[in-house]
């Protein structure tokens, strides 16, 4: 087959290329590389079943392919919020425009949704079926509504024109690379132990978040994408954490003697995060596997590479 990928070369987009290459499909990637990097896909430019494609998604672009990932979107508050105007054009035109791919080629349609359409949720654990406490004109809401928006054309594109739609809500994911600076609070820990900075946790670090490693996250979304169900399907993993255990964590494994310092919580900072999974699991037989002890040794292992190595040396100014 031949999959078109759009964020290709971000932190999940390229696992995922990964993935669809090594099971032998032809994989277009398409990035305008505002924060993916050309480093995660650098294995696969000789390829001849592989295509890189600079290209930004808020303008059209004609392609004849089987699928299309679309996963094309800054998605770390600090860089959604870095230009929200274009953040919801990403959002928007961007997944206006390859819907409308879908249409002309019959394409198969998965965008990569988000729990952030649950806002800080008043329901807990989440599951499909709440519409979610959302903040229209919030810090947060070019990305939130923005993906409350591409979930309604998805569906709209579905119903009125018989698209063939799959709508994924990615929970907090992690994995190498992440970018260093992206300011979600996996990164940031990792990279605050590692240079013996201190671990910043905002709030009293009572506030919950739910990690799933990146590779189980893989899974679940080519399971949904080549299975029958619609969704939207929540993935993400229901081990719930507060944001002081994951601090220990990181800080017992990198550096026990680094300090934890405490901030104001960020406005609209959702208190609990967890997904209920009961849909991925029935209906895709999807569940994560890997732990977060297991999947922070390989997450610190990546970023410690970066941080000291040559090709790391941008990290001084982050």
């Amino acid at each position: 087959m031949r999959i078109l990928v759009t964020g290709g070369a971000g932190f999940i987009g390229s696992h995922l290329i990964d993935r669809l290459m090594a099971q032998g499909d032809e994989v277009i990637c398409l990035d305008n590389f505002f924060t993916g990097r050309k480093h995660n896909i650098l294995k696969w430019l000789d390829n001849p079943y592989f295509e890189l494609i600079r290209h930004d998604i808020t303008e059209p672009i004609k392609l004849e392919v089987d699928q299309i990932y679309h996963l094309a979107c800054p998605a770390s508050p600090i860089h959604y919020q870095y230009n929200p105007v274009k953040t919801i054009k990403t959002n928007v035109m961007g997944t206006l425009y390859m819907l409308g791919l879908a249409k002309r080629v019959k394409a198969r349609f998965l965008l990569a949704s988000t729990s952030e359409v649950y806002g800080d949720p008043e329901v807990h654990p989440q599951s499909e079926e709440y519409r979610g406490n959302v903040n229209p004109i919030g810090p947060r809401s070019c990305y939130d509504e923005g993906k409350r928006v591409a979930e309604t054309l998805a569906f709209d594109y579905h119903l009125q024109n018989n698209v063939e739609i799959r709508v994924a809500r990615i929970f907090n994911t992690y994995g190498p690379r992440m970018l260093e600076n992206d300011g979600r609070v996996v990164s940031n820990f990792v990279v605050q132990a590692l240079k013996g900075q201190p671990l910043t946790v905002y709030g009293d670090g009572s506030q919950t978040r739910s990690f799933c490693y990146v590779a189980d996250l893989v899974e679940g979304l080519i399971r949904l994408m080549n299975g029958e169900h619609t969704g939207p399907i929540n993935l993400g993993n229901p081990d719930e954490y507060t944001i002081l255990q994951l601090a220990q964590a990181v800080q017992n494994r990198v550096n026990p003697d680094a300090e934890i310092i405490f901030k104001p919580l960020p406005q609209d900072d959702p208190k609990r995060r967890q997904p209920d999974i009961t849909k991925a699991k029935t209906l895709l037989d999807w569940q994560p596997t890997i732990p977060l002890a297991e999947g922070l040794k390989l997450t610190i292992e990546d970023f410690r590479d970066r941080v000291t190595s040559p090709e790391g040396h941008h990290l001084a100014s982050v």
